[in-house]
């Protein structure tokens, strides 16, 4: 009985040492060439969203919290960013709500921490398609020289951009996270822009 149990577990170990596998062993092995090939519709799909991204998010302020963008190219790391905000202090965000205070268009404290964000939306585009969308975006920045609570604020400055594109827009006096929030159900939820031809 002991010669039996023994020659069992020598066998046992021989099959093992020798590459056998059991049933709940699992291989390591290169993908074949099927595999990979079952593969490809899904990296195709992904591609066939466009390589550049308009991304409309929105983040935790303060106050009401913020609206901007992330744009660039989605195989690049780096990432352009666009907002209105009041240029300084709180003193001029609260100026803000009875006049124009001067503004900043370009990144603010906390567009790039992931920590504060609350929605986003992202949208891909055609590189020829990118470059007149990114184009109105500088346009933009290059022509909003003022922040206001009510007429110029950073949900309006975001409506812009989404319009241009052919989005459908929620009013512009709407909290940044819902903002973002209704731009993307208005829309579908669609992930592919196409702008209309230049007149």
């Amino acid at each position: 009985m002991q010669r039996s149990c023994l020659v069992g577990i020598s066998i046992a170990a021989l099959l093992l040492s020798c590459g056998v596998q059991t049933a709940s062993a699992r291989p390591v092995h290169a993908p074949s060439r099927h595999e990979a090939k079952a593969g490809a519709p899904e990296r195709r799909a992904r591609e066939a969203k466009g390589p550049y991204y308009v991304d409309f998010r929105a983040r935790t302020a303060a106050s009401w919290g913020h609206a901007f963008v992330w744009y660039g190219k989605t195989s690049e790391r780096a990432v352009d960013v666009a907002g209105l905000t009041p240029a300084g202090d709180t003193l001029a965000y609260m100026i803000g709500y009875f006049t124009f205070v001067p503004s900043e268009t370009g990144a603010s404290y906390g567009d790039l921490d992931p920590d504060y964000l609350t929605a986003s939306y992202r949208v891909y585009l055609n590189e020829a398609d990118a470059k007149r969308v990114f184009a109105y975006i500088k346009k933009l920045q290059a022509d909003s020289p003022v922040w206001n609570a009510e007429t110029a604020n950073c949900t309006s400055f975001i409506g812009s951009i989404a319009e241009f594109m052919g989005l459908k827009t929620p009013v512009r006096w709407t909290r940044p996270e819902d903002y973002v929030n209704q731009l993307r159900d208005m829309n579908g939820g669609r992930q592919i822009v196409r702008l209309a031809a230049e007149q």
